[in-house]
């Protein structure tokens, strides 16, 4: 499993995309034919969640996860987040998980200010 840490910017966009591999060498793309794939960004193990996260599947292997401006300004300061693939078969495997951590914005907190 992967360990990866959300780094951020309060009413930022943020877009990462991961790809899945079918063996460590990381020369065979999984097939994620008839995968679910959910991520969801919680205050702690068990908690209500926050919010899920909007994943897109590109087959065969990639992942692409993106969190709006509007979803970013919404996040506590600190969080976890996980994202898992469900199988036709029922199985169930947890490929990313880490923190979640959201520093505060500057610009747009008060006003909007646009250049002539």
């Amino acid at each position: 499993m992967l360990t990866y840490p959300l780094a951020l910017y309060r009413g930022d966009t943020y877009r990462r995309q991961f790809t899945v591999w079918a063996d460590a060498g990381k020369t065979q793309p999984a097939d994620l034919t008839g995968v679910t794939v959910t991520a969801e960004v919680r205050a702690g193990t068990g908690a209500t969640p926050v919010y899920p996260l909007a994943l897109t599947v590109t087959l065969p292997n990639l992942i692409d996860l993106e969190i709006s401006a509007a979803e970013s300004a919404g996040l506590p300061a600190s969080a976890k987040w996980d994202l898992q693939l469900t199988y036709p078969s029922g199985d169930v495997q947890t490929i990313v998980r880490g923190g979640v951590s959201v520093t505060g914005d500057i610009t747009g907190s008060v006003g909007v200010f646009h250049a002539a």
